[in-house]
This record gives C-alpha cells, structure tokens and sequence, in this order.
C-alpha cells in the first residue's frame, strides 16, 4: 500500500511496483484515514509511507498502529530518518528515489517477510510456537537476512559470535573472522535473535550465549578471544542465564 497526498509520488510509487514482478500494489490512499480503512478491510505487508501530510503526519500514523504492517518511509526530509528508525521502518526512501533504491528497499522488505515466514512455519511444524524462549539453542538451519554492502545476505544465526552498535549501525563479528556492518537498531537485532540464544548485555553489545568461554565482573570473554563489556543494568540477568543452565 502506498500513502502520500501527492498523486505524482503515488504514481510514481506504482509505476515502480509495477516493474517488480515479486510485488503487488494493493491501494494507494492520500492521507492516513484512508489507509486506516484499507487496514481494516485486508492484509497489507508493507506499507510505502510518506510523512509530510496534511492532519496526521506519516510518523504519527505509523506511531498510532497498534499492529503495523512492514513500513518504508518515503520523503523529501532527511531530518526524520532516525525517527523513521526508531518506529522500526525497514528503509527510508528521500524523494526523489530511483528505481533501484525503491527496488533494494521493496527486496529488503520481500527478505524480511520470507525469513519471518519460514521461522513462523518451523516453530508451528514442531509445536513450539509457545515454547519459544531466549534458551532455545541455534541450529544450522536457523539464519537472520541482513542487507549491507547493496544486498540481501542470510547470516547463519550459529556463525554470530555478537553484534555491535556503531553508530547507527550494527557490525556483526562472524566465526570466520569477518564482520557484516549494516544499517540496522541494535535493539532490532535483540528482537531478532532473541529466540536463537543471543541476550543483550550492554547498550553496545549482544552476545551469542552459546559462544561464552569466561566472565568477570565487568567482562565477558568469548570463545574467538574477544571480549565485550556488561553493564550493571544487564549483569544480573546475565549471571541468571548462565545459572540456570548449570
């Protein structure tokens, strides 16, 4: 679904959607109110949001979903992006985008719904949808999609020894030795790897559980000779986990 009060950019959106095979437009609306109904009457995957509208802003719409679909923002303003990241978006397109950036950012979203597909239909075929928790082990078959360096990767869950906030990225350190850097909240990358055995042990850092060799009062030392820090706030929490797997 594609949202903004200029025809053209909506005509724009959709001659684009077009000539994406993989992809189908289902309603164009010019404000939120419109889109509100669509919502209502049918499922939408992703949502093509733009933010400087009349009555209710994009921000504010996407703001007040209690369940929203996908979202990739499109805008002439750039100083919205990291607010358009903190509502979870999966892109931010400034107007005007080309084909290519809209078609990365419609791939993204397309890669993202088939790994929450698979991890939906897994979970549901081994009866474990309730079951799920922080202390489920990876297996080699559980993989996250990442975009970095003008693609889409699947990253083998099991091959994360942890994840780093840099800046408004995150680089992810690989048992091989290489890191991924993408554009990406690390609080999103808690959300996601959650389930695999990974915990949040630091603003900066999430950790692989599984890939522990040590700790120390304000370390903790991983299995390649790495070692990040753990904070006061996520100590207690940390020490718990590893008590109750003993």
């Amino acid at each position: 679904m594609a949202i903004d009060d200029e025809p053209l950019a909506l005509r724009q959106i959709k001659s684009y959607i077009d000539r994406i095979e993989s992809a189908e437009l289902v309603a164009m609306c010019s404000n939120a109110i419109e889109a509100e109904q669509v919502l209502a009457e049918q499922s939408i995957d992703v949502m093509f949001v733009d933010i400087n509208m009349p009555d209710v802003n994009g921000l504010d719409f996407v703001r007040g979903l209690k369940s929203a679909p996908m979202v990739i923002f499109t805008t002439a303003y750039s100083e919205y992006a990291l607010e358009g990241y903190r509502l979870d978006a999966v892109d931010y397109l400034l107007k005007p985008f080309s084909f290519e950036d809209f078609k990365h950012a419609t791939e993204k979203a397309a890669s993202l719904s088939n790994l929450f597909k698979m991890r939906r239909e897994k979970l549901a075929a081994e009866g474990e949808i309730e079951k799920a928790t922080e202390s489920e082990r990876p297996s080699d078959d559980d993989y996250i999609s990442i975009k970095a360096d003008y693609k889409v990767s699947l990253i083998k869950c099991n091959t994360i020894i942890y994840a780093e906030s840099v800046g408004e990225y995150v680089r992810l350190h690989l048992t091989d030795g290489t890191t991924i850097t993408t554009l990406y909240r690390l609080k999103n990358m808690e959300s996601m790897l959650a389930a695999y055995n990974f915990m949040r042990v630091h603003r900066s850092y999430i950790v692989n559980l599984s890939r522990v060799a040590s700790y120390t009062r304000g370390r903790i030392y991983l299995d390649n000779g790495d070692y990040v820090p753990v904070s006061l706030n996520y100590r207690a929490s940390f020490r718990n986990h590893l008590a109750s797997r003993k």
